[in-house]
């Protein structure tokens, strides 16, 4: 929790610093900056400018008060000689940079915090990829286990002008497969297989891309990096346990089909609940044949379709490998990092708007909150990241046109501009009223997410 509230707190006081500071610069005085809403626990005033600052006890947002004729009061005008400081006298672009401030703060925070991870170095699997699932798109493409992607490019005919992005973690390849499948395109992949190295292809053009999830990359069939088909701990009791196997054997063919990595073992121990196997198994230098029955367990997605378990830790640590970049070349990437995480944002908001993607891809503060605690107690460089990724989430989503968010009045200001008036306050008391409908919407099928993910 407390790791959440650090995140959130730091988010929205970067997001209304950003209001504050063009206001500033613009010539508007600011009445109050708050972080977080309630009953302020912290407050203290400005001698120099009069700005009042507060702290609220919930930090789930903030705001930015600024002199305004619109707010002010018969008992408490604007006086004739502040006229000038007041927001809604300040020219139509000091309005719109204002409101603009607070996402672009948000942004230039992602990019700020990208930067650092890219200079701290991200630690990862290396780019060595485990066997493709059967039948899915990457075993079509003829995926092996252990090939080493070195590269990743959108199709094009022209190899020499291809866009070739470095993949030296298997994360880094997870992230350009998922672009690719959004972006609805089909990727040229660049590996190494036995010291050379070969192009192959993916056909993610027609890939169904409505929910983000473990089973958009089970179709794709790249899920895991290699690992050996190694055993490790085993539960007393369990199939493997009864079978006499021990940690360390190695496992290398089943019912006389061979076992490239443990991701194969764990897919033909899943698909066969019940059923007797005969394990090819490697102890030392000696081979021996073993029977083992997996158990018949509920799937954990599903509840009615039974899944075969061992009762045994399955594979080896995959081979880490830490991406550190270069000074400049962390600013440029976090700065691509960031485009392409916002782009993500946007198109996968518009896809649930014309219904191509589903509504499970919102995420509200519970959700938040529990990777909050998880990425804090990884380390530094997690932590770093989650907090990047929602900052960009956090620019993004005010940026949407909806009348209660900065997107809204940008919207407002772009009519302003058009027709050379302001809308009228009768309209945009409605738009307002239509815009919290709309945002309470959303946060409830978020929080309707969140719960379905945490009991689920």
């Amino acid at each position: 929790m407390l790791s959440f509230l650090v995140a959130i707190g730091l988010l929205v006081a970067i997001h209304e610093y950003g209001h504050y500071r063009m206001a500033v610069a613009c010539g508007v005085r600011v009445l109050r900056f708050s972080v977080g809403f309630g009953k302020p626990i912290l407050a203290w005033r400005s001698a120099k400018s009069g700005t009042e600052y507060t702290v609220g006890w919930l930090p789930l947002g903030g705001y930015v008060r600024m002199l305004d004729e619109r707010e002010a009061t018969a008992d408490a005008p604007v006086a004739s000689n502040e006229r000038h400081l007041a927001f809604n006298t300040q020219p139509l672009r000091s309005r719109a940079a204002i409101v603009a401030a607070g996402p672009i703060a948000n942004l230039l925070l992602a990019v700020a915090l990208f930067t650092g991870v890219h200079w701290l170095g991200q630690p990862g699997a290396d780019a060595v990829l485990a066997g493709p699932l059967p039948g899915s798109i990457a075993e079509r493409a003829g995926f092996a286990a252990q090939d080493r992607v070195l590269a990743i490019a959108k199709n094009q005919t022209d190899s020499d002008s291809a866009d070739w992005q470095t993949t030296a973690s298997f994360e880094q390849v997870l992230n350009q497969l998922t672009l690719g499948a959004l972006d609805k395109q089909d990727l040229r992949v660049r590996i190494e297989r036995a010291g050379k190295q070969t192009e192959l292809r993916l056909a993610l053009a027609n890939l169904d891309v409505s929910l983000v999830d473990a089973q958009l990359m089970r179709q794709i069939g790249l899920v895991a990096p290699y690992s050996p088909a190694v055993l490790g701990e085993i539960t007393p009791d369990g199939a493997a346990a009864k079978a006499g196997l021990q940690p360390g054997d190695r496992v290398t063919s089943v019912d006389a089909q061979p076992v490239a990595d443990a991701l194969g073992l764990r897919e033909r121990i899943r698909a066969n609940p019940g059923q007797t196997q005969v394990w090819q198994v490697l102890r030392g230098r000696q081979s021996r044949e073993v029977s083992v029955t997996p158990a018949s367990v509920a799937a954990p997605d599903n509840k009615a379709k039974p899944i075969g378990r061992v009762g045994a830790f399955i594979g080896a640590p995959p081979t880490a490998v830490t991406v550190r970049l270069g000074p400049m070349d962390g600013i440029t990437s976090a700065v691509a990092k960031t485009w392409d995480t916002a782009w993500l944002s946007l198109k996968m908001l518009g896809r649930m708007l014309i219904g191509e993607a589903s509504i499970k891809n919102l995420s509200g503060p519970l959700t938040i909150a529990d990777y909050a605690g998880k990425s804090a107690q990884s380390g530094l460089v997690s932590f770093l990241l989650f907090l990047a990724f929602v900052s960009v989430s956090l620019g993004v989503l005010n940026l949407l046109p909806l009348p209660v968010l900065d997107g809204g009045h940008l919207m407002y200001y772009l009519w302003e501009a058009i027709a050379g008036k302001p809308i009228p306050d009768a309209w945009q008391n409605n738009f307002q009223r239509g815009g919290v409908a709309v945002l309470l919407l959303m946060m409830s099928v978020a929080l309707f997410n969140d719960f379905s993910r945490l009991l689920g």
